[in-house]
Order: C-alpha cells, then sequence, then structure tokens
C-alpha cells in the first residue's frame, strides 16, 4: 500500500513539475509582450517564440521513452502524453499567430507555393492532429492495435518541424543544427533498441 501511495505521489509531482515547465515558453512571452520587449518585429517574435516551444516539446516528448528505458520508471510514459498535448498547444498558437500576425487569411494557397517552408511546417502540424485526437483513454481503446502505429506519426512530424525551422534558419542557425542532432539521436536510440521498423508509421509490428 505504501509503495504504492509513493509512486502514485512521485507520478503526481512529476505531472505537475512538467506541468509548470512547459507553461514557462508561454509565460516568458507573454511577459516580454506585456514589457514591450519584443524588438522591431513583434510578429515575427511571437511566431517563432511558439513554434521553437512546440518543437522543443515534441522532442522532450520523445525523450520519454529512453527515460523509461534506462531508469525502469514507468511514469515517464504515463507523463509523455501530457508533454505531446502541450507540444500540439503550442502548435496551434503558432499556427494561429502566423496566419494572424505575418501571412493574413486570404493568401494562403499563393504563400505555400512560394514558400516550401510553410508546407514542411504544415505537414507537421497534420501529422500532429490525428494524434491529439486519439490521445484519451477512450481513443486508445476504440483503435485498439492501431493506436500504437498511428502514434509512430509524431517521427515524420518532428522531423518536418525541425525542417521547417531549419529551412528559415539565419541567425539561429546553430540552434537549428544542435535540434537536429538530439533529433537524430533520439531517432538512432530507438531504431537501435526496437527496430526500424518501429519508427514507421501505421505499420503494425
Amino acid at each position: 500500500m505504501s509503495a504504492k501511495w509513493n509512486r502514485e505521489h512521485t507520478l503526481r509531482g512529476a505531472k505537475v513539475a512538467f506541468f509548470i515547465v512547459a507553461l514557462i515558453p508561454l509565460y516568458m512571452l507573454v511577459q516580454r509582450m506585456v514589457l514591450g520587449d519584443l524588438g522591431p518585429d513583434p510578429a515575427q517574435v511571437i511566431t517563432e517564440s511558439l513554434g521553437k516551444a512546440a518543437l522543443q516539446l515534441l522532442l522532450a516528448t520523445l525523450f520519454m521513452t529512453p527515460l523509461r528505458k534506462l531508469t525502469g520508471w514507468n511514469g515517464w510514459i504515463r507523463c509523455r502524453r501530457m508533454i505531446g498535448l502541450f507540444a500540439f498547444f503550442y502548435a496551434v498558437l503558432h499556427v494561429m499567430a502566423f496566419l494572424q500576425l505575418i501571412l493574413g487569411w486570404g493568401d494562403l494557397w499563393a504563400t505555400f507555393t512560394r514558400r516550401p517552408y510553410i508546407i514542411m511546417g504544415a505537414a507537421a502540424f497534420l501529422l500532429l492532429v490525428p494524434l491529439a485526437l486519439t490521445s484519451t483513454q477512450k481513443m486508445m481503446k476504440r483503435t485498439g492495435r492501431m493506436w500504437k502505429p498511428l502514434h509512430r506519426l509524431i517521427y515524420p512530424a518532428a522531423i518536418f518541424a525541425w525542417l521547417h525551422f531549419l529551412w528559415q534558419a539565419r541567425s539561429n542557425l546553430l540552434e537549428m543544427v544542435v535540434y537536429g542532432l538530439v533529433l537524430a539521436a533520439l531517432l538512432a536510440i530507438r531504431a537501435h533498441w526496437f527496430g526500424v521498423s518501429s519508427l514507421v508509421p501505421l505499420k503494425k509490428t
């Protein structure tokens, strides 16, 4: 009884900690907005900050399985859904900010054809949508054996999101290279532990 209570208490504390950490990028951005500290191009700063938060949380989501395997604590996996939903939350804010503050709502198709990096970002976002919609316990039961193959869409989504930022990187190119190396390492670790087929979406293993 005591051991079970301790596990649940530890898990609850971990979830609270992850919840607070996941809100830090939004808090810092709002603080900069209130202080008027967004520089000469506020729209770009807002959009980029939200997008980077989404990418960082996607990478954090991918870290959960290696952490579980290295530590033996299943709580990492139970925290993974919340982190993934926060990644989707920031991705939604990123898309909304881009459409509202930079692109506008009337020039979508023309911009898509002129700026291929937007295609990468749109592809990443669209792949995250079914993951968010099927993240609940009820949807896990409803999708059955297809749930795990479906949720491997996070791997191409993370790759597309990284390419989206890399393609438009200017002064922050080194930062994007670091994110790319982290992503490559996470994918390589999973392929080593579980096989390359574990990275293939919608394929049962």
